[in-house]
């Protein structure tokens, strides 16, 4: 009985512990090997889940966001903020597929036809796009009596419709963002938020210490009291050489003070703002901005 049982075993042709295998083979089961085996579809049965497929088709993007509020499709479009885009509804400036919505919290659908004030908007993907201004370009979209604007500059960036963050005059050279996020554009630009910037400036002449005094305490200009939140000599032995710091975004701010106390800004230089700087870009050239870079600016 002992020697039948080890043949047996050993597969010998025509014994039942063969047979077995093979008709385990061709139903496509794993031999037996003593342990107990719940399949996929069993064990489903048994914890109440249903059956999943191996594969699957992956929404697409579209798909998930098939439908958004209109004020944030609005928004998304680089025309303003939410909150803008909630007066604008309600004045009656938005229609959707022709028809006037001013009811908020309405949501749309990607494909709709949404316009503001008449002209039609998209809801395009944000662009986040940080350039090096050069001297003698302006600030601005569209100026026809402007030689060159800063739009030449990253007219080939992007498909989106992106616009200048706050401006820089004609002259004003360094850090200068572009994006199509109204709502970013709106935070970063308003005087409540204190965007710090910093500006490098080369005066006509040295700059006294007590004209340095008193920019640090404050001036008075044809719009109101101006006061620099930090101001310094770059170098102890340049006194022409100056390093600014402030966050009011009044027009021409940083020229003016100095104008005010007869100096000549010669050259000015913004090398940060609002976190960001110019380095590695060369003047008249462009990068976007980093996932890093534009989390950060959303905090503030």
């Amino acid at each position: 009985m002992r020697n039948n049982y080890k043949q047996g075993r050993a597969g010998r042709p025509g014994s039942k512990s063969r047979e077995r295998q093979n008709s385990s083979t061709r139903e496509g089961r794993q031999p037996v090997t003593g342990k107990k085996i719940i399949h996929l579809k069993k064990r489903n049965e048994i914890s109440g889940k249903k059956e999943v497929p191996l594969t699957r088709n992956k929404p697409s993007k579209k798909t998930m966001l098939s439908e958004m509020r209109l004020n944030r499709f609005i928004a998304n479009s680089g025309v303003c903020s939410r909150r803008e885009a909630d007066k604008y509804i309600v004045a009656g400036l938005v229609t959707v597929n022709g028809n006037i919505v001013t009811e908020l919290g309405t949501k749309v659908k990607m494909n709709d036809d949404v316009r503001f004030d008449g002209r039609k908007l998209n809801a395009e993907k944000k662009v986040y796009l940080l350039l090096n201004k050069p001297k003698d370009y302006v600030t601005t979209t569209d100026d026809p009596h402007a030689e060159h604007t800063v739009m030449e500059l990253v007219k080939d960036a992007c498909p989106e419709r992106i616009y200048p963050v706050g401006r820089l005059d004609k002259s004003t050279t360094g850090v200068l963002l572009f994006t199509n996020d109204g709502e970013l554009s709106e935070r970063l630009t308003h005087p409540s938020h204190n965007m710090k910037k910093i500006y490098q400036v080369t005066l006509n002449n040295p700059l006294t210490k007590n004209d340095m005094l008193r920019i640090a305490e404050g001036i008075e200009l044809d719009d109101g009291k101006i006061a620099a939140d930090a101001i310094t000599f770059i170098d102890a032995t340049n006194k022409t050489e100056i390093g600014i710091e402030i966050h009011s975004g009044k027009n021409r701010v940083v020229r003016r003070i100095f104008e005010q106390l007869g100096y000549k800004v010669k050259k000015l230089d913004r090398v940060y703002f609002a976190g960001l700087t110019k380095k590695n870009i060369s003047r008249g050239k462009w990068r976007f901005l980093s996932h890093k870079e534009v989390q950060f600016l959303k905090m503030k």
